[in-house]
Formats: structure tokens, sequence, C-alpha cells
């Protein structure tokens, strides 16, 4: 979609539904040697979601919520994906991507991520898919 101007610079996060978040804390952990990060926020109900560190830029958010397997009501684990892009004015992004066709969700927020907090939208690929696009810069 080059009408939008939009450069993506990398994968910021995922976030997954789980059924069991201290399981698959313990997953990611002990099996694949992902550090966590804000478990004790979490389990102190100061977080809302606990998370993995993949890489210096790259988390996996882990979100209560579902049946074991079956994630949320559409019946998928994935919430969403995280796409850091160039330092970027959201709003004008927004507006951009609405004028090219693309499904914008709400308004641009502030939003934890990979690092630290940043502005975002969430948009709709072809598929319904949810991605959250991410800019640390603007």
């Amino acid at each position: 979609m080059s009408g939008s101007g939009l450069r993506v610079v990398g994968l910021d996060h995922i976030v997954l539904w789980s059924a069991d978040v201290e399981r698959s804390i313990a997953f990611y952990r002990d099996v694949l040697g992902c550090a966590p990060e804000r478990l004790d926020e979490w389990r102190a109900g100061e977080a809302p979601f606990p998370s993995v560190r993949l890489s210096a830029t790259t988390l996996i958010d882990v979100f209560p919520g579902g049946a074991a397997g079956a994630g949320d009501a559409g019946g998928r684990n994935l919430h969403h994906f995280c796409l850091a892009v160039e330092a970027e004015a959201m709003a004008a992004l927004a507006k951009r991507l609405r004028a090219v066709g693309v499904t914008v969700e709400g308004e641009p927020a502030t939003r934890w991520g990979a690092l630290g907090d940043g502005t975002s939208i969430y948009v709709r690929d072809p598929d319904g898919n949810v991605i959250e696009l991410k800019s640390y810069g603007a």
C-alpha cells in the first residue's frame, strides 16, 4: 500500500490469549528461554498482562482469557500483532489509511510496547486480523 506513506521497521510484539497465563509464561520461560517481563506486576494486579521478551525489540504479551486452545470468541489464540513503524504522527497516518480504504479502529493512543510507551492505532487487514501500528518517535 504505497499510497499510505507508511514504512514498517520491525515486529514490536504479538498478543496471545491464554487460558492459563502462568502455564504459558512457564512454557516460554522454561522451555524456550524467554525472560518474563511485568510478571510480578501482573500477579500484583498492577499490570493487565505479563510478557516474555524475544529480543531487545520484540515481546510476546500473554493476555488472560479464552478456553484452552480456543482463544477469543472467534476461536483464535492470536489477539493481535504490533508492527513498529518509522516516527509518524499517528493521527495523520490514520487519516491517510482511511483515505485508501483501510479499516482503522479508534483513535491514536499511548500504549505500552517492546520499547516502552509509544503511540499507536489499530487497523484490520483484508482477512480481519488486528494489527497495531506503533511509533515511538512521534
